[in-house]
């Protein structure tokens, strides 16, 4: 996935925390199918992964692309 374009790139750090997860399903919302957006943050998104499979079953991909320890980058596709 090296190559990937990705649409949007969100550094959620960036976010107040109260609005992280609603901006970045925003995001991915607005995405057309087969598009990606980046995702970079301080700490293993493992919560937000959840939340994805709980919310959006079925219609988007997630690889990472960088697992920390500084730094975790993922991939978010819209199916």
């Amino acid at each position: 996935m090296n190559d990937t374009q990705f649409t949007v790139q969100i550094h959620a750090p960036a976010i107040d925390p109260r609005h992280r997860h609603p901006k970045i399903f925003e995001t991915f919302d607005g995405l057309n199918s087969g598009e990606f957006m980046e995702l970079s943050n301080d700490h293993d998104p493992k919560p937000l992964h959840y939340q994805f499979m709980i919310e959006r079953e079925g219609t988007f991909l997630w690889e990472y692309l960088e697992e920390g320890p500084a730094m975790w980058r993922v991939a978010i596709g819209k199916k």
